[in-house]
């Protein structure tokens, strides 16, 4: 009822059929007169517009119950009849018309000729979906009936909503439930504006549904989100945050993992995937091996996705699991998680407890949710049952030297170990002789290069190698090694580093030469022989003296007068170095001069004694006796003039 009830007047309409068995017979003409009571807004006293010719149909061409019946101009434009009373008349031809009443006033439609059973009308088409392949348009539908359609669409460009609308005119694919149109030749990076209609292509007196709402029709997402991702590890579980750029015309970002697809997520499952409008977003993951996907989506479908690979924490001693792992219950409220290891260079696949084979090598995973966040409480490797390799070390190959040779190899492929490696057997034995012992030595299973030494150059050698598990030996893999025998002395070269080594010893004697010319060396004096003093006694030889200062006095006028050029006496400290003859001429000086010690210095009251004794003895020499005075004295490398003053 409208809110202008009491104001208004009742609208009074009547629908009426007539059906004509025979036209010549007007004795059989029936009515049927359907009366309602209607509210109108028209005021007391308007006049009465007349409605429209009606529409009598059916929404389906199966509807079993009703017909429907539109007419115009009236606050309601439509009313549903109940098909039982015209049973009798579906299938034959009637005049409708439509009769309005207001007040005193009344007016009618034109009479419309109808079969009621061959008039269906569609409802406007529901639930729009659209996508883009490659620059053609799929446009989908709810299906009013599972028999195609005829459609008819209106398109235009959303930046261009001045320009007149495409028309195009098809007919639908379907299925049990959808509607399928293929609009070809449009440009996937381009916005439209699209609108529906369809029709039954069964009904014989088929009628076009109204018009669907205008839909937009966004471009095609054709670059996947440009993601960076940043990892921090803690004690159990690892911190995810992501970060990516605003994609145009992408309306929400969606985001999964294959930890959420495993179950072993501390969300509910229906929380996935995460729709978000943002353009970040922190999660947590485990210790497993997870994939992470993000792309960005709008009304005509999805971008390719960002995918982001989070390997399994590696572990620096990966334990091995316990056999009877299979038959022990996993804890409360823990995830098992199991991969496969079949081919280390693709990703581990995810597999249940149900699935585990023999000789496989599988790593295990337990995980619990504490505090929202997904821990690992346990990992290792497991195999169910094991076996010898079933293939040898891969690119097995040497690099020989003289008495050594360097060996290289690739692991064994994971899905041929089908065991544990304990380690590698490295075998070698010469090829000259049968009688030669093979010598073995095992080798880690963790390395990839031996050294192998203690050849004998210029031999051949078979080398052999094969991995080993705790059942038994896989297949081995050889070379053969030649040692290279010692070279000969190249004459050739020796000459030159021989004649190099002549050119430079001469130019280093040059050199020095030269040097010495500069830096002359200090002269060595002149001093005459004299004859050293013997002592008397033993007890004189071990008196040790020492001198602290030397003072040459000037000689009595009565003996000989100095000459002016006589040096002067230098004062001297210290010890005197005992050089074999500078003691010699020491001893001879000393002899002379004090009659003492010939091996050490005098002391200054030696030194007086001495000078006396020269007064008072004999010298027949006075030329020995100024080149005495004048003697150089030599201490540790260094020179004192000595002269005495003119009297």
């Amino acid at each position: 009822m409208g809110s202008h009830m009491l104001k208004n007047e009742p609208l009074r309409v009547f629908f009426r059929l007539y059906h004509m068995e025979s036209l010549k017979s007007w004795s059989l003409l029936h009515e049927y007169i359907i009366l309602l009571m209607l509210f109108t807004t028209v005021s007391k006293g308007s006049s009465c517009d007349a409605p429209s010719s009606p529409e009598c149909f059916r929404r389906t061409a199966e509807a079993p119950d009703y017909s429907e019946v539109r007419v115009r101009n009236i606050a309601r434009t439509w009313f549903e009849i109940n098909e039982k009373p015209f049973k009798r008349l579906k299938n034959r031809s009637v005049n409708i018309w439509v009769e309005a009443h207001i007040g005193n006033s009344s007016c009618a439609s034109t009479n419309t000729s109808v079969v009621l059973s061959h008039t269906v009308k569609y409802e406007a088409p529901k639930h729009i979906s659209m996508s883009w392949l490659q620059n053609n348009l799929s446009l989908n539908w709810t299906a009013s009936e599972k028999h195609p359609a005829a459609a008819e669409i209106l398109l235009r460009r959303d930046a261009h909503r001045t320009d007149s609308w495409k028309h195009i005119t098809t007919n639908t694919t379907s299925d049990t439930s959808m509607h399928h149109v293929l609009v070809e030749n449009l440009l996937k990076d381009t916005v439209y504006r699209v609108k529906i209609r369809h029709r039954s292509t069964k009904a014989l007196n088929p009628l076009w549904s109204d018009w669907s709402p205008v839909v937009i029709v966004p471009a095609e997402l054709e670059q996947k989100p440009e993601v960076t991702m940043n990892i921090t590890l803690s004690n159990g579980t690892r911190k995810v945050a992501l970060t990516w750029k605003k994609m145009p015309h992408a309306a929400t970002y969606s985001l999964n993992d294959t930890q959420s697809s495993n179950g072993c997520t501390c969300k509910k499952i229906r929380d996935y995937p995460i729709n978000t409008t943002e353009t970040t977003y922190t999660t947590f993951v485990s210790y497993s091996a997870v994939k992470i996907f993000v792309n960005g989506r709008n009304a005509a479908g999805s971008s390719p996705p960002a995918i982001l690979q989070i390997p399994a924490v590696p572990a620096a001693e990966l334990k091995i699991c316990d056999n009877t792992l299979l038959n022990i219950k996993p804890k409360k409220k823990t995830c098992p998680e199991w991969f496969e290891l079949q081919d280390e260079d693709l990703w581990p696949r995810s597999v249940s407890d149900t699935d585990i084979k023999d000789y496989v090598r599988y790593l295990y995973f337990e995980h619990k949710c504490i505090d929202g966040k997904p821990w690992t409480l346990k990992m290792c490797l497991f195999y169910q049952k094991e076996g010898a390799p079933l293939r040898e070390p891969q690119d097995f190959i040497a690099f020989s030297e003289t008495h050594t040779s360097n060996l290289s190899w690739k692991a064994i492929p994971s899905a041929d170990q089908r065991g544990f490696l304990t380690h590698y057997s490295l075998c070698s034995v010469k090829v000259s002789s049968q009688d030669e012992r093979k010598e073995c030595h095992n080798i880690s299973a963790s390395v990839m290069k031996y050294r192998l030494g203690n050849l004998t150059q210029g031999t051949k050698y078979n080398v052999s190698l094969v991995g080993v598990t705790r059942v038994g030996e896989g297949p081995e893999a050889t070379v053969t090694i030649n040692t290279l025998p010692e070279k000969p002395v190249n004459v050739l070269w020796s000459l030159c580093l021989l004649i190099l080594f002549v050119i430079l010893t001469t130019m280093c004697t040059c050199i020095l030469k030269r040097i010495k010319d500069i830096f002359s060396a200090v002269p060595t004096p002149v001093i005459p022989d004299f004859i050293p003093y013997q002592p008397e006694s033993q007890d004189f030889l071990e008196r040790k003296e020492e001198v602290d200062e030397l003072t040459l006095l000037q000689l009595h006028p009565e003996v000989k007068s100095v000459p002016e050029d006589a040096e002067e006496s230098a004062v001297l400290a210290g010890e005197w170095e005992e050089d074999t003859d500078e003691d010699e001429d020491n001893e001879r000086w000393d002899s002379r001069m004090l009659g003492g010690s010939s091996d050490e210095c005098l002391s200054p009251g030696s030194t007086e004694e001495a000078l006396r004794s020269s007064r008072e003895g004999e010298i027949t020499d006075v030329e020995q006796l100024d080149n005495e005075i004048a003697m150089l004295i030599y201490k540790k490398g260094l020179v004192f003039n000595v002269k005495t003053d003119s009297l």
